[in-house]
């Protein structure tokens, strides 16, 4: 999921979040859910915002769905524009693109 840090804030790319769907996997629903209760806004067709109070959750979250094997590297993994500088609490589940 490509994200980038402002201000203290993490945003994930719009498109790389999980969708919704109502009768969709199991799984990719609770992936959704999870991400949505712990961002401070995820509103539709916008970038989804977690503050820094999060990050640590954030990653175990990350790494534990990563680690179930129904969910892709690319669905579970934030990456970062090349050169970005990726804090600590997010090491783990990042990478640069």
């Amino acid at each position: 999921m490509r994200a980038t840090i402002e201000d203290g804030v993490l945003y994930v790319h719009k498109d790389d979040v999980p969708p919704f769907k109502k009768r969709g996997p199991v799984t990719r629903n609770s992936y959704f859910w999870a991400l949505r209760s712990i961002a401070d806004r995820s509103p539709k067709n916008q970038d989804w915002e977690f503050e820094r109070s999060v990050w640590i959750a954030l990653c175990r979250m990350l790494l534990s769905f990563a680690e179930s094997g129904y969910l892709g590297a690319y669905e579970t993994l934030l990456e970062f524009p090349d050169g970005a500088t990726i804090p600590d609490e997010l090491r783990a589940c990042s990478t640069l693109l």
